[in-house]
């Protein structure tokens, strides 16, 4: 795979999560080699004070006062060195944690614009929301603790190494006794990724289900369906509390695990050096020091079992990254040029002059939407373009070059003049031709703010009508070469749509537009019509000329009606 995150961040060919974990600890192997430094150096000072403590206390019971002030001025500077590694570790820990997860925001939204209308086709709403929401704190994590948990085995080697140079048994039993509580851990982890990998799975179908219920709300009131869509989404959150609680238990294993295992290590160090110094084998001190150690690995240890959730959590989220990383683009471009001119798509017969508004009619709506995504190039097709092949055309200048504006376009958050004039080069005067265009000069007019307004999630405080008129007013300022319009006055009355058509045609003159409809009041603005029947070109003319001799024609356009 060859993707624009890859072109633009140096990713390989990713198709497992841990590749894709890998991949993005070695896009910020300085900031990690630097956590780790700072998390080792902070460990092992940590792990130097139960010894100072310990010669300390036999310089106390020695009654040795230089000795005492030497190691009470060694414990003053490895409090100042613990608090600068401290601040220095979280600082890249905060860091890592940051790079990796935004770093996932951009492969997978750079992804998402790769793929295009391929996307909703192949992934879930919820799959994709569920990667901004929760995924890239799992993937932030998983960084995040890997200077953490090397630091952390550093210091516990550190420890067995003092432990053992001091008392040969109590370094084999600390040497022995760590790793047997990890692999006491061990079973619980695969449980835990099988049961956070179905929470995941079922928050993304309720994320799913709630845009749906949300994108659909007008209509659900309509028909009355908001109790059976409540009853439902009431039905699947149950399922997500069950699958979250079921990973609760796993976790609660793990949490008690953190605390026992260790108090059974402390315990255990602390008796045997208790009786070794009772029986003058160790000192007082050095018997404080075994216990401050018992208590230190207390830390490290839970860090490890960290390791262990957090990496799980981590590959479970990576999984549905890859997942979008790894999916394809239906159609692809090449690397070709057209000079532009006709537009034809071959399988149905349809031609588009340049310079001319045509119009498409057809019997099925699904018959002019399939010919509109071939021309626009969103499905595959033997299109040419100017003589030339579409398809080996670079995707970029064919989205610039032909634009097709469809029903399923959004209104976006933010100033509605950026929403309109996306480009942000058009002068007040071309947006001002474009409202009319449109017929929308009444919404600005409407808005207290007019363009400068606010726009809402998915503009929810527009009609469908008024937001079928923004959008194509959007289109006008584009401005492409080629422009294709699917339905661009169903939602909106009678009168309306006579001044869209009429307008339209103005604003267009010129240059090369098809407009996909079968409203009467729009077909009788355009240049040439093109009536499509079962995929096919049925018959060509002006719009009045085919009422008069093409019956199948006159019987879509005007709804079976004399």
């Amino acid at each position: 795979m060859r993707s624009l995150p890859e072109a633009d961040f140096g990713m390989p060919d990713i198709r497992s999560p841990l590749r894709y974990l890998w991949w993005n600890a070695r896009a910020q192997a300085p900031a990690l080699l630097g956590g780790i430094g700072f998390a080792t150096a902070w460990w092992l000072l940590q792990a130097l004070v139960p010894a100072v403590l310990g010669k300390g206390i036999d310089a106390v019971t020695a009654k040795d006062t230089d000795a005492l002030l030497t190691w009470s001025a060694i414990m003053l500077v490895i409090g100042v060195l613990q608090a600068f590694t401290g601040i220095m570790r979280h600082r890249m820990a905060v860091y890592n944690w940051l790079a990796a997860a935004y770093r996932t925001v951009q492969v997978t939204t750079r992804q998402a614009a790769r793929l295009g209308a391929t996307l909703p086709k192949r992934v879930s709403t919820g799959e994709v929301v569920s990667v901004g929401n929760s995924d890239i704190s799992h993937i932030g994590n998983s960084m995040e603790i890997l200077p953490r948990g090397t630091g952390s085995v550093v210091a516990i080697i550190a420890v067995t190494v003092i432990l053992i140079s001091t008392s040969l048994p109590l370094g084999l039993l600390v040497m022995f006794g760590v790793p047997l509580m990890a692999v006491a851990i061990g079973p619980l982890l695969k449980p835990l990724h099988r049961r956070q990998k179905t929470q995941r799975d079922l928050m993304g179908e309720l994320s799913t289900r709630s845009a749906d219920i949300v994108a659909g709300l007008r209509v659900l009131r309509g028909i009355g369906g908001e109790q059976v869509f409540a009853a439902r989404y009431r039905e699947e959150s149950q399922r997500v509390r069950a699958a979250g609680v079921n990973v609760s238990k796993v976790e609660s294993l793990l949490e008690g695990a953190q605390i026992l295992l260790p108090g059974v290590l402390i315990a255990v160090v602390t008796g045997i050096g208790a009786s070794f110094a009772i029986g003058g084998e160790i000192s007082a001190g050095q018997l404080v020091a075994f216990y401050g150690y018992a208590v230190f690995l207390i830390g490290p240890m839970r860090t490890l079992t960290e390791v262990a959730d957090k990496l799980t959590k981590g590959h479970v989220a990576a999984r549905r990254v890859v997942r979008i990383l790894s999916i394809e683009p239906e159609v692809s471009g090449g690397t070709g040029t057209s000079e532009g001119g006709v537009l034809r798509d071959s399988y149905s017969g349809v031609t588009v002059q340049p310079g001319v508004m045509t119009a498409i009619a057809a019997a099925l709506p699904e018959d002019t939407i399939a010919i509109a995504d071939r021309l626009g190039r969103y499905a595959d097709g033997d299109v040419t373009f100017g003589g030339v092949d579409l398809a080996t055309l670079p995707m970029a200048e064919i989205r610039t070059r032909i634009l097709v504006a469809d029903n399923g376009a959004r209104l976006f958050t933010g100033r509605l003049r950026d929403e309109l004039d996306v480009r942000g080069d058009s002068s007040g005067e071309r947006v001002e031709q474009a409202l009319y265009a449109a017929c929308a000069e009444d919404i600005i007019e409407a808005l207290p703010d007019g363009l400068d307004a606010l726009v809402a999630e998915a503009g929810r405080e527009f009609s469908g009508g008024q937001q079928q008129r923004l959008r194509l007013v959007r289109a006008l300022l584009a401005d492409p070469e080629v422009l294709i319009l699917v339905e661009p006055t169903s939602a909106v009355d009678a009168h309306s749509e006579a001044r869209i058509g009429e307008r339209l045609a103005k604003a267009r003159v010129g240059k090369t537009t098809l407009v996909c409809t079968t409203s009467p009041l729009v077909l009788d603005r355009t240049d040439h019509v093109i009536y499509v029947e079962n995929g096919r070109v049925l018959a060509e003319g002006t719009h009045r000329d085919l009422l008069a001799t093409s019956p199948e024609y006159a019987a879509t356009v005007t709804r079976g009606e004399d």
